[in-house]
């Protein structure tokens, strides 16, 4: 129970923290929030989804916050078959969150609908490889070894 419990609260903290970052930096840039949810929300239901009203912004929260519960699912079972993962969690977390950031620019959001999809260059790839260390990553690895009883090493 405690290992499910950990994967529920590794993907609501973890969506928490990554959703309001990027309300915080896009809605500097002229985005609003629900243009946020809206383009998250593309990524599974295509382009229309930007004309879309509540339903899509709360689909594009829905995703969200499935894709970081995913995401810390998929941790705590590599930490089940790779102990070392629950035991470092500052290492590992870092190491996880360049990989979570590499799979979402390179595999997740280049095969979804997103409209007009572009690799990020310059700025955007440390911001982008520092969010998903700090808010993905790490949270994720040290909620992982509480899921897990590990102790740090």
């Amino acid at each position: 129970m405690r290992k499910i419990l950990a994967v529920i609260l590794a993907g609501l903290v973890t969506g928490a923290v990554d959703i309001l970052a990027a309300f915080a930096s896009y809605t500097q840039q002229g985005a609003t929030v629900d243009g946020i949810l809206k383009y998250i929300a593309s990524g599974v239901a295509g382009p229309s989804a930007m004309q879309g009203g509540a339903g899509m912004v709360a689909l594009g929260l829905f995703c969200h916050f499935a894709l970081t519960t995913g995401m810390a699912a998929v941790y705590l079972v590599a930490a089940l078959k790779l102990p070392m993962l629950a035991v470092r969690p500052w290492l590992w977390g870092t190491v996880y969150g360049v990989l979570t950031w590499a799979a979402m620019v390179y595999v997740i959001v280049p095969l979804s609908g997103v409209p007009g999809w572009k690799l990020p260059q310059g700025w955007p790839i440390v911001s982008g490889l520092l969010s998903h260390i700090f808010y993905v990553g790490v949270p994720i690895a040290h909620i992982t070894r509480w899921g897990l009883g590990a102790r740090a090493a």
